[in-house]
């Protein structure tokens, strides 16, 4: 039973549940989100309550995203009733996500949560509202923090959900982190309060719902409290990440040059741009770790830790002329002082986009800046592999997802775009994508592929990988 005050007026127990006060401003212009989930539910009824008491001006909000037919339809019906029944005002809107997908190479779920923040915004932006609360709750955090551990992320990514996005239009609130989805349907018993359920959320080829279901509780009966710790680091890496951001802004400054170094003293104008390699060597190694990150950052790049390590080692115990040519078309160069980075120029990818390199299995091939080498079982030994460069409708099966997506979304996820995009490769075998640059592929049964960066001119391949993952 969740928490309940006693109302001298009412003679009754009214069942309570407990949101993040903090983030709510007396005379805040707020909407809830409300899908007609219990989370949402829950967090539009404890808003109501406590309106009132807060100062708050409430709204409710309820976005159709044009998928599952009639069952929408009455998620829209549920909304507007309980909004009439609080006496809220309610804001509506109906989008298609299924064709906004096509369109733009995303999945569902990608352009469902897309489209609804930009409608949050669109109601911010009219001045409607100044904030937007969405009913995000403890067990979503776990959640969250456990898929991207799973896709591989940095501390960044282990943050998950934060209480507080900003943006230029207003503000988005989440004041149920803390509050597990047991709390939350406890609440709505005790107040004799039905919601909607969406049945796409027992679909076990999504792979939060995989999580949800059957990863997440196998986990517990190891540990009953993992949920609880899960939210715990989504917490502490915040912090760390936003004492570690100010922290590196501030060194980066002094190591990092733009331009290049001119005889005489000074710097010329250039696309790339350089790290001090003497006083990156003086730092410990997770300063030095972001501070190539925040480097290659700047030129549109973003490291894995392989990649990562590979420029540390250069930077750090490099000779003067080594050269590595890793993801995002990244190139580094060691110099006498210095680390150079620079993206691959528009001639270089043109010159490989049309390259097209058969690799008999198994076997390796020298192309792209990497030294690729492909073994297998008896079934696939004398058999052909080719690497070549991508083209539009490619689809690649990335480890630890739902189903294969397009080339080209997985290059925009990766932020690949312009030169780089027209020469990234791809291995295909048997009439399937095994292996693509800078993610982590769905493996094949019967073959191994190992990578390797070699130098600009196809020499001797550095001791790193440059597969990532997702």
């Amino acid at each position: 039973m969740p928490p309940a005050h006693y109302d001298s007026e009412m003679r009754s127990l009214t069942p309570t549940l407990a949101i993040d006060t903090t983030l709510l401003k007396p005379g805040l212009r707020l909407a809830v989100g409300l899908s007609g989930g219990a989370d949402s539910v829950a967090l539009t009824r404890a808003l109501a309550e406590q309106a009132g008491p807060l100062g708050l001006v409430l709204h409710v909000a309820h976005l159709h995203h044009g998928l599952r037919g009639e069952e929408a339809d009455g998620d829209l019906e549920f909304a507007r009733a309980l909004t009439a029944e609080l006496g809220l005002p309610f804001h509506e809107a109906k989008i298609d996500v299924n064709t906004a997908a096509k369109e733009n190479s995303e999945t569902i779920e990608e352009a469902a949560r897309r489209l609804r923040y930009g409608w949050f915004r669109e109601l911010m932006a009219a001045g409607t509202v100044e904030a937007v609360a969405t009913a995000h709750t403890r067990d979503d955090q776990a959640e969250t923090v456990l898929a991207k551990f799973l896709r591989g992320a940095w501390t960044e990514g282990l943050s998950g959900i934060h209480p507080v996005v900003d943006f230029p239009e207003g503000r988005i609130l989440r004041p149920l982190l803390s509050t597990t989805r047991a709390e939350i349907e406890a609440y709505l018993a005790a107040l004799g309060q039905g919601w909607r359920e969406d049945s796409s959320n027992r679909h076990l080829t999504f792979t939060r719902n995989r999580i949800r279901h059957e990863l997440l509780p196998l986990l517990e009966s190891w540990n009953p409290r993992l949920r609880e710790h899960l939210a715990q680091m989504a917490e502490l890496a915040r912090d760390e990440e936003a004492w570690w951001t100010a922290e590196v802004a501030k060194v980066a400054s002094q190591l990092i040059l733009h331009g290049r170094p001119v005889r005489g003293g000074g710097r010329a104008s250039s696309d790339g741009l350089a790290v001090d390699a003497a006083r990156l060597a003086q730092l410990a190694p997770a300063l030095q770790r972001r501070i190539l990150r925040f480097a290659a950052e700047e030129l549109g790049a973003e490291l894995d830790f392989l990649s990562t390590e590979a420029l540390r080692a250069l930077a750090l115990s490099g000779k003067a002329g080594q050269k590595r040519e890793l993801a995002h078309g990244l190139r580094a160069e060691r110099t006498p002082r210095e680390l150079r980075l620079s993206i691959l120029p528009v001639a270089l990818a043109g010159a490989e986009s049309a390259a097209e390199f058969s690799l008999p299995i198994p076997g390796e091939v020298i192309a792209f800046g990497l030294r690729l080498r492909i073994e297998a079982t008896s079934e696939a030994e004398g058999r052909v592999a080719t690497l070549r460069n991508w083209k539009p409708g490619d689809r690649v099966q990335l480890r630890y997802s739902s189903g294969p997506r397009k080339v080209k979304e997985v290059l925009e996820r990766l932020k690949v775009t312009g030169s780089r995009r027209a020469f990234w490769p791809v291995l295909e075998y048997a009439g399937r994508i095994v292996w693509m640059q800078g993610v982590e592929v769905e493996p094949e049964p019967g073959i191994r592929i190992e990578t390797t960066a070699t130098e600009s001119n196809g020499a001797a391949p550095s001791q790193f990988g440059t597969s990532s993952k997702d």
